[in-house]
């Protein structure tokens, strides 16, 4: 399996979306969607490390599985937005190297 950047994802994502008459959600419905998602990985995640157990008929679902629908529906709601989630994530790094940058205790200090 080859590596993807977020640029590639972004495109095929939006090859796929592209084909559809409906294209791309409302940014309102995107969020509601990434809701939903985010509730999904809360739910497998509280299955897998909290105390909630499974019911038997429900289905087995994988933390890596959420995590890649809320990978898609955050490269629709950036691809509607025309936003580059490369520069998003540039940007925000930035902020947490600067901002940060003394917040957290560093692996090499004693």
């Amino acid at each position: 399996m080859s590596e993807k950047s977020l640029a590639m994802i972004q495109k095929e994502v939006d090859d796929y979306i592209s084909q559809f008459k409906e294209g791309y959600f409302s940014p309102l419905a995107m969020l509601a969607r990434m809701s939903e998602e985010v509730g999904e990985l809360a739910r497998e995640v509280n299955h897998s490390y909290g105390e909630k157990p499974k019911k038997r008929e429900e289905a087995d679902n994988s933390i890596e599985m959420e995590l890649g629908d809320i990978l898609f529906i955050l490269a629709c709601f950036a691809n509607s937005l025309g936003i580059d989630l490369t520069e998003a994530h540039d940007k925000v790094m930035h902020k947490f190297n600067t901002r940060d940058a003394a917040r957290w205790t560093r692996k090499d200090e004693p």
